[in-house]
This record gives C-alpha cells, sequence and structure tokens, in this order.
C-alpha cells in the first residue's frame, strides 16, 4: 500500500533563482497545466524560491500578455464547481483563498442564474426526489447543502415547503 504524499516542489539552484527567464520558464510550465489564478501563480513561484520582486514583475507581464486572466479563471473555476454541486459560499471561499479580487468573484458567481435550482438538483441527485419525511432528515440534508456552500435561502428552497411534524 502507497502512501500518497504531496511533492515537494522542485527547487532550483540558487544562481536560477534570480533569472527571470528561469521564473518565466517554471511559471509558463505551471500554466501549460492547468490554469492560475494570479495569486496562486505567486504562491508557486515563491514555493519554489523566486523573489517577490521578481515574482512581481513576472506577474505583470504574463496578465500584459493574456497567459494570466483572473476573470478567465473566476469564470471556469465557477462553472466547473457548479457542475460538481457546489455552491456559492463554497465557491467565493475558494476563489478568495485562491487571491481572486472581490469584484472579480461577485461577477463570476453572478453568472450563474439559479443558486436554488442547482441546490435542488444537488438534493435530488443525492437524496432522491421523495422531499425529506422527518425534521431529523431534513436537518441532515441541510447539513450537506450547508457544506456544499448554498445559502440557508438556497437550502429552504431545496428541501420544498416545511411539513407539519405532528402528521
Amino acid at each position: 500500500m502507497s502512501s500518497l504524499r504531496k511533492r515537494a516542489p522542485k527547487r532550483l539552484p540558487a544562481a536560477d533563482l534570480s533569472d527571470a527567464a528561469a521564473a518565466e520558464r517554471v511559471a509558463v510550465g505551471l500554466l501549460a497545466r492547468r490554469d492560475y489564478a494570479g495569486g496562486e501563480l505567486a504562491g508557486k513561484l515563491g514555493q519554489r524560491g523566486f523573489a517577490g520582486p521578481l515574482i512581481e514583475t513576472l506577474i505583470g507581464e504574463l496578465r500584459a500578455r493574456h497567459l494570466l486572466d483572473d476573470e478567465r479563471y473566476a469564470g471556469h473555476f465557477v462553472q466547473y464547481h457548479v457542475r460538481r454541486g457546489q455552491g456559492p459560499a463554497r465557491i467565493r471561499r475558494e476563489l478568495t483563498e485562491a487571491g481572486v479580487a472581490a469584484g472579480l468573484i461577485d461577477a463570476a458567481l453572478g453568472s450563474v442564474s439559479d443558486w436554488a435550482e442547482i441546490a435542488r438538483q444537488v438534493r435530488r441527485r443525492r437524496f432522491g426526489a421523495k422531499p425529506p419525511a422527518s425534521w431529523p432528515e431534513k436537518g441532515r440534508q441541510a447539513r450537506f447543502l450547508q457544506y456544499r456552500g448554498f445559502t440557508n435561502d438556497h437550502i429552504r428552497s431545496a428541501l420544498g415547503p416545511d411539513f407539519d411534524p405532528d402528521s
């Protein structure tokens, strides 16, 4: 049985750490694998030992060449996570952690038309079409949706009308 550990980022020789071309090679190599937010990419370069001023300059150059675009990243991130059944609160938190500006996050989240419908779909996919029949079950489903990042309004909409606990 193998243990799953995160690999430490490759460290470059000290002579290469002040080299802008080496930093660009590393950054473009990372961007070739997947899209990054500017803050995320800066963190990755910092982990590899590059200096802060060099990273800032490189991030600006990559943005000018449209290789790095936080707006595009936020839009793709939101669409991907919506397809995975995650709600706006969780997506907002993860984008904030990635260093995306609040205005870009708001715009990307605003592109989704009906969060309540997404919450209903996620609930149906996980628990079936029948609404919860008891308060404990309703609480369990509500906690699941809350963990997924949906707001209380979305959760109320997804769980259906209140039922009579005496019946």
